[in-house]
């Protein structure tokens, strides 16, 4: 089953958590700092000012004096405290002021100068600090407590959301691409919480099953019917030249003509021999029995040695324990027949020799092989490496290689330019 979107939306939802976190904690932190900072500004001035009020009224007005606020003047009247030297340093304004004696704490420092003189004020910040932390702890609790849900809250709706979406991909999935079963995904079968979204996307994949299974059926039909029609002039075809090849009066010319003739329509008996077995590939398995593998490659070999009779190009096949096999041996024989026209079609001089396997059965030429590019397009359907050469259709490689994957005996190559080529059929399982 897919998780992939329900991941990808609960990953995104803890990053928004996260980044969503880390925003508030510094907007409060911010916050407390400037609130702070305001605050003991504001309180410091006032007293200046009621101090200065005060002094204006009676020059015995006292500084003022607490638990937390203590006043300086300069120059000081009788009864005044002198400020310590260390304040008389500061310019006019707000600062922080280490305490002598311990560094871990500060003091909050106001100096207003006036014609009257310059009125220092140091408050102890800590009770003001404690209850701007304690407010501020408060407040980012209550705020990532509501994030955190509310991202919670909006996972658990999308994931609602998403998971008929998820179901329908999976239920797409299972199809089998050649006959699609649609009747799983229908409107009336899906999720309750599945939305209109949904419900539209679910009528248009049953209305590209339905496209698609119409397509399979009738390239199958037509591949079916025209591999049936064409047969039977080929057959014609096959039956005119053997007899006029088994005249003793035809000429040499004629009779290489013939040749050629009986060669093209072996090469399309091939080509449409395998066209059948792929056309039944959505109705059933092709017939399957046990058999010889050697029976086959002798068999095929026969067939191929009139391709070379006018070439000097000796076949041999060398069994170092051919296997038998369990399956459909008119498939084996096509891919096998497909292998050693391609191999002959190639071969001007030199040999074609077949080595014979417990598990697989090689096909090795000295014809003109091929290069890297070459050897990667060989499998392409209607593809010819020498399109000089009249003889071959393009087909026989694409062919042995779709069966080959159907019947799970894959064909490869192994190619050097002008060193030949080695065609392996391996028989896994």
């Amino acid at each position: 089953m897919t998780q992939g979107l329900p991941r990808r939306i609960k990953l995104a939802f803890i990053g928004q958590a996260i980044l969503g976190s880390i925003v508030i904690t510094a907007a409060i932190l911010l916050a407390g700092l400037l609130v702070r900072h305001g605050i003991l500004s504001a309180h410091m001035q006032r007293e200046a000012d009621v101090f200065w009020t005060g002094r204006e009224a009676s020059p015995a007005y006292p500084l003022p004096r607490s638990s937390v606020i203590a006043g300086y003047l300069d120059p000081a009247a009788p009864g005044d405290r002198s400020a310590p030297l260390e304040l008389r340093q500061l310019e006019p304004g707000s600062h922080q002021q280490p305490v002598p004696g311990a560094s871990d704490k500060t003091l909050a420092v106001l100096v207003d100068r006036r014609p009257q003189g310059t009125l220092y004020l140091t408050l102890d910040p800590t009770h003001v600090d404690r209850a701007i932390l304690l407010t501020a702890v408060v407040a980012l609790v209550l705020s990532l407590l509501a994030t955190y849900l509310i991202s919670w809250l909006t996972y658990r709706t999308s994931k609602r959301l998403v998971g008929p979406v998820s179901w329908l991909a999976d239920a797409v999935a299972q199809w089998d691409p050649r006959d699609p079963d649609a009747s799983a995904i229908k409107p009336r079968n899906l999720p309750p919480e599945a939305g209109n979204e949904v419900r539209h996307l679910s009528r248009a994949l049953v209305g590209l099953a339905d496209r698609v299974a119409d397509f399979v059926q009738r390239e199958r039909d037509f591949t079916r019917d025209a591999s049936h029609e064409l047969r039977t002039p080929l057959t014609v075809i096959r039956v005119a030249t053997d007899m006029m090849l088994a005249d003793p009066e035809s000429p040499p010319r004629t009779i290489r003509s013939l040749a050629r003739v009986q060669r093209a329509g072996r090469d399309m008996e091939s080509v449409i021999d395998a066209f059948l077995i792929l056309a039944r590939e959505a109705d059933i398995a092709p017939q399957s029995a046990e058999f010889e593998v050697r029976d086959i490659v002798h068999d095929q070999v026969e067939r191929m040695r009139p391709m070379l009779q006018d070439k000097p190009v000796a076949v041999e096949v060398i069994d170092n324990g051919a296997p038998r096999l369990f399956g459909p041996p008119h498939v084996l024989a096509v891919m096998i027949g497909n292998l050693l026209n391609n191999a002959a079609h190639f071969t001007d001089h030199g040999s074609i020799d077949i080595h014979l396997a417990p598990d697989r059965v090689e096909i090795r030429d000295s014809g003109i092989g091929m290069d890297a590019e070459t050897l990667g397009k060989a499998f392409t359907p209607f593809f010819r490496a020498d399109p000089t050469r009249e003889q071959g259709t393009g087909m026989g490689l694409s062919i042995a290689r779709r069966l080959g994957e159907r019947m799970g005996w894959p064909v490869s190559l192994d190619s050097q330019p002008g060193q030949g080529t080695i065609a392996t059929i391996r028989f896994i399982g």
